[in-house]
């Protein structure tokens, strides 16, 4: 039965980014459709930070009226709403309207912003949902939360999203047709199934969150092992799970309290976080989610794309691998230590540092038109989120040693670090316009 809930936790991490990760790994197709064109993802990081709504009143009724907040009710809630606006994105994604003289993806926008509403407000209910459940099945939840872009991205992948090829044609120069000059441009090869099948196949894996929800409601043995294998202090539950497996049970039997007190003497050991510590670690959330969330996502069609279609769709597609991979070592290797954490950060930083300084170098960044180009650059992507990921991972499951409480900041510095992303890159490359586009195929650029 163990195993059931581990499926069941692993299938409702799943609705908690998947709506929004779709679209980001859609994008490659989606930029050369929709009116926005390059500018759509710092578009998309404004809207999805203005659903900052949602985890803004979660967190102030836990602030202002502990324990009424019905965590339940709120759940079920946001995947419905989740589920019916990705159906709803399927039919409506590429309608225009006219706004201040120019043809912009309003029902696009719209019904972003709801997909939007769900995936932020699960970072503040999701979570301390799983605190019901024992501390083992954290991880499992962070693997199916990694899994809500991993899937998109496979399904990219088969998908054949933005994929191009260079044409070159000839255009006859005034009334002499022996003077004639070659040009060359893209040619966006068509796709092996619709973005509206794209969006449906969203709308089931929401479907199946929902439902995992559900029987993780209707289940009694979640509850039974909550109940068995929950202390009352928080911290030693979950330490118990880390440094002493053999203390937890499995579902089937409780160990005598003599075992019980023998083990206790290591989780003493476990040592609490300091105020300087605990300061630390929600700033690398902050900082953590206003690169990963705002800061990069906004420029990633710079940073790839003058590289060519290819490496934008497989930055996009196999960076999110990289998410459920991080969630699958933290698994087996826990590294707890802050300063370790803080390293991994900043070596995560590195990464992006780079995607952020080929976007500035656009449309002739580094290596253009080189095998080794193309490859740095979807490394950089990869390694910028898979290290992030983990520290997103270790990081929760310190904070779930605390208390609930602590994951419910948790959520709120999350998006708090999101928004201060968006906001700051939206104005530098939809106003200032700080960052160029170009095409791969007749962009010339100095050697």
């Amino acid at each position: 039965m163990a195993l059931l809930v581990h499926v069941l936790a692993c299938a409702f991490g799943l609705g908690s980014w998947v709506a929004v990760n779709g679209l980001w790994v859609e994008l490659p197709v989606i930029v050369n459709t929709l009116p926005e064109g390059w500018e759509l993802p710092s578009y998309l990081t404004v809207i999805i930070q203005l659903a900052n709504l949602g985890p803004l009143l979660v967190t102030l009724m836990h602030k202002l009226y502990p324990g009424r907040l019905k965590e339940r009710v709120v759940i079920y809630c946001i995947l419905s709403i989740g589920v019916l606006s990705c159906i709803l994105l399927a039919f409506f994604w590429d309608k225009t309207t006219i706004v201040a003289g120019s043809s912009h993806s309003t029902a696009f926008f719209i019904i972003t912003f709801f997909l939007s509403l769900v995936d932020c407000t699960s970072s503040v209910t999701f979570l301390p949902f799983m605190m019901q459940l024992p501390a083992k099945y954290i991880t499992t939840f962070f693997i199916g939360e990694g899994l809500s872009g991993f899937i998109p991205g496979v399904v990219a992948l088969a998908q054949g999203v933005g994929i191009t090829k260079c044409v070159n044609s000839s255009q006859t120069a005034g009334n002499h047709t022996n003077g004639s000059s070659w040009s060359s441009h893209t040619e966006y090869l068509p796709p092996n199934f619709s973005t509206e099948v794209f969006f449906v196949l969203l709308a089931v894996m929401m479907c199946i969150s929902l439902a995992a929800f559900v029987a993780l409601n209707k289940l009694p043995v979640t509850f039974e092992l909550s109940t068995e294998n929950l202390v009352p202090d928080p911290v030693a539950s979950v330490c118990s799970g880390l440094e002493n497996p053999g203390a937890e049970t499995d579902g089937e039997g409780v160990k005598s309290q003599s075992e019980g007190a023998a083990q206790s003497k290591p989780l003493l050991g476990c040592p609490e976080l300091s105020v300087y510590q605990m300061t630390f670690i929600y700033f690398m959330v902050v900082w953590v989610n206003c690169a990963t969330n705002g800061v990069l996502p906004s420029v990633q069609a710079y940073s790839c794309k003058s590289y060519g279609n290819l490496a934008y769709h497989l930055s996009a597609a196999l960076a999110s691998v990289a998410n459920p991979v991080a969630c699958t070592i933290a698994m087996f290797f826990q590294n707890r230590s802050v300063v370790f954490l803080g390293g991994l950060t900043a070596l995560g930083t590195g990464f992006g540092s780079y995607n952020m300084a080929m976007a500035a170098m656009s449309p002739c960044p580094l290596l253009q038109g080189s095998v080794a180009g193309e490859t740095i650059i979807v490394l950089s992507w990869l390694f910028f989120t898979g290290t992030m990921s983990y520290v997103k991972v270790m990081v929760g499951v310190i904070l779930r040693d605390r208390s609930h409480s602590a994951l419910v900041w948790c959520g709120a510095a999350t998006q708090m670090g999101s928004l201060v992303g968006s906001v700051t890159m939206f104005p530098l490359v939809s106003v200032y316009q700080l960052f160029k586009s170009g095409d791969f195929c007749s962009t010339q650029c100095p050697l």
